[in-house]
């Protein structure tokens, strides 16, 4: 517990200590009041302040104000016959046990997103006239080389320039194995080294860097509240005022009429306790908060409880191929030559031409050739969206791409040509074909489990790639996908993207899942986007609604099992409350319900919906 906490919880035992005394004296005199004020001050003092602090502030009607209003008022029933002095106590002493408890469910619902807070690191070490200097992160240069060394906290996003470890990526992707890392492979600030000294040359200032943007992304996502959450937000406006006013009607129409103005203001008092609204207003976002911690342990990060209940709600899962549901590792398993020319000819046409991007596919067929780029062979290099390039080499126009470039080009293709499982590059030289180099790439292991695990919940799996047919039809059947289109452009995704929506019932969500970095149009148009792989990935934190800190598409059936999970809290808690409210209010009002009841009413149904939100940060969860 934290010091607040803590004094809270000795003002209480002190509290019950006096209320005991009190109620051990035998005293019944008209004073007998001032035996109970002591414990009820030292019980309620901060509520009574907050309360009249809100009304000078003009925010009158909250809970501080009716259990002020409703405690104050057990006392003056004393002025009406036998004062309820021991109950008002209780009341506040309860209440503030309600508080408390609140107070240390948040502190721990909040362990996982704090724990987030540690990734920032304190300090990086630059060397300066030979020394080892520690200054901030925030201080040190884009270009500069920082050491990091084994035990420390790689402090900002970089390239290894020297040296070689393993990583520690826990805190940011939730996956305990470690990592290793070797010179001239990318590190992100917020793993932590293990092994060896390794210089880092840093590539992003660190307010753009990993660790600053997952902060501000946790942190701002308790500000993006859910449907849920805005109507309790609404529904206590408008609920407050309205119990108040119900209270003074009690108070004072039925003795009009019937005399007995003690009881009814007994009654009506009753009725201020039970009707606090503190079991809604907590639990409710208290559920979304310990759901987004709970996702943030497993390595997900949802950025807001909007997007959360959203996410429960969806019914179709749109994937895309490349980097999502494959590994992205590519190697060329086929070179098929025209007969004019050779498989080494074909290879060195193909790598020249994909000389210049640095798609995974054109690294896979420069290393295939693995023979020598002399940029000089290369002039007018044109890449066209979606289906390849077009460039002069040694003079000669060459076009590698997808069938469409072919078609495109005027050049005629063979008829088997494409007909091979995986990624299909066509080249031509001078309009004429030459050949075609057929890439493959592995499916991620979990991508099988994660899809049968998807279709268990009632979710239909599509998949928009722009792979050729033959590949991604190959892809949808070893997955069990439901539905899979081929050989799409960009525009095309969002088009077929716009159509799946169209096709949604009114209550139903659609959710895309891409890489954030040439997906980000359909991620941003989607009901939801979720980005996977996202490790030091500036587009897919931007893009997406939710993180998937590593590539695992295991992930997703998880984060819906908990957006599920910790919606089915929210609709209990907000039942549970207003049914037994509704119910003991009307007791309270036919005289039926006393100060006891009303204690349950309010703070044990907080305490017990306050229990129940915790779940949604249960460290198990089903997927």
């Amino acid at each position: 517990m934290s010091k607040r906490q803590t004094k809270m919880l000795y003002r209480i035992i002190a509290g019950a200590i006096l209320l005991a005394a009190a109620a051990l004296i035998p005293y019944a005199g008209p004073w007998r009041f001032l035996l109970f004020l002591p414990a009820y001050f030292m019980a309620g003092w901060d509520v009574l302040w907050r309360a009249a602090k809100n009304i000078a502030h003009g925010q009158v009607f909250d809970e501080n104000f009716l259990m002020a209003l409703a405690t104050v008022g057990a006392f003056c029933t004393g002025f009406f016959g036998e004062g309820e002095y021991p109950e008002a106590v209780f009341v506040m002493l309860f209440y503030q046990v309600g508080e408390l408890f609140q107070g240390v469910a948040v502190g721990r619902s909040r362990k996982s997103i704090s724990s987030l807070m540690d990734l920032r690191p304190d300090y990086a070490n630059v060397e300066r006239d030979g020394q080892m200097v520690q200054v901030d992160p925030e201080d040190v240069a884009v270009g500069s080389v920082i050491v990091v060394k084994p035990g420390e906290k790689v402090p900002l996003d970089g390239e290894i320039v020297e040296g070689s470890t393993t990583l520690n990526t826990a805190a940011l992707t939730g996956e305990s194995l470690p990592r290793s890392v070797h010179a001239g492979e990318a590190v992100a600030s917020g793993c932590i080294n293990l092994s060896g000294l390794i210089r880092v040359r840093v590539d992003r200032p660190f307010q753009e860097g990993t660790v600053a943007k997952i902060l501000d992304l946790v942190e701002n996502a308790a500000s993006k509240k859910a449907k849920a959450e805005n109507f309790i937000t609404k529904f206590a406006r408008y609920y407050t005022p309205a119990v108040v006013i119900a209270a003074l009607v009690l108070a004072v129409v039925p003795p009009l009429f019937a005399g007995g103005w003690a009881q009814w203001l007994q009654r009506a008092l009753t009725f201020l306790v039970v009707s606090c609204p503190c079991a809604l207003v907590i639990s409710v976002p208290l559920s979304f908060f310990c759901g987004i911690g709970g996702a943030s342990r497993q390595g997900v990060l949802i950025k807001g409880g909007n997007y959360m209940e959203t996410l429960a709600a969806v019914d179709t899962m749109v994937f895309d191929k490349t980097g999502t549901l494959t590994q992205g590792v590519f190697q060329v398993t086929e070179v098929r030559p025209e007969p004019w020319l050779n498989r080494e000819q074909l290879l060195e046409l193909a790598a020249l031409a994909e000389g210049y991007s640095d798609h995974p596919i054109s690294r896979s067929i420069r290393e295939a050739w693995n023979g020598p780029a002399d940029p000089a062979r290369l002039s007018e290099v044109e890449e066209l969206s979606g289906r390849g390039v077009r460039v002069r080499v040694d003079g000669k126009l060459v076009c590698a791409g997808n069938r469409k470039l072919m078609e495109e080009s005027g050049v005629a293709l063979p008829q088997e040509a494409g007909a091979s499982p995986g990624t299909t590059v066509h080249l031509a030289a001078e309009g004429r074909y030459a050949g075609r180099v057929v890439i493959s790439d592995r499916l991620k292991p979990d991508a099988a489990e994660a899809v049968a695990r998807l279709k268990a919940q009632g979710v239909q799996t599509v998949m928009l790639t722009g792979d050729a047919r033959a590949a991604g039809e190959a892809a949808a059947k070893a997955l069990g996908l439901d539905q899979a289109y081929t050989e799409l452009l960009p525009a095309d995704k969002v088009e077929k993207l716009e159509g799946l929506l169209a096709r949604q019932a009114p209550k139903s969500r659609l959710a895309f899942v891409g890489d954030g970095v040439n997906d980000a149009p359909v991620l941003s148009r989607a009901d939801v986007g979720i980005a996977m792989g996202a490790l030091g990935s500036d587009a897919a934190i931007e893009a997406a609604d939710v993180v998937l800190m590593d590539d695992k598409p295991s992930k997703i059936p998880l984060a819906m099992a908990i957006a599920r999970k910790t919606l089915g809290i929210v609709r209990q808690n907000i039942v549970f409350a207003l049914a037994v409210k509704a119910l003991v209010l009307a007791l309270t009002a036919v005289g039926l319900a006393n100060m006891w009841l009303a204690v349950f009413a309010d703070v044990g149904v907080m305490v017990l919906a306050v229990l129940n939100a915790t779940r949604a940060s249960a460290r198990r969860q089903a997927g």
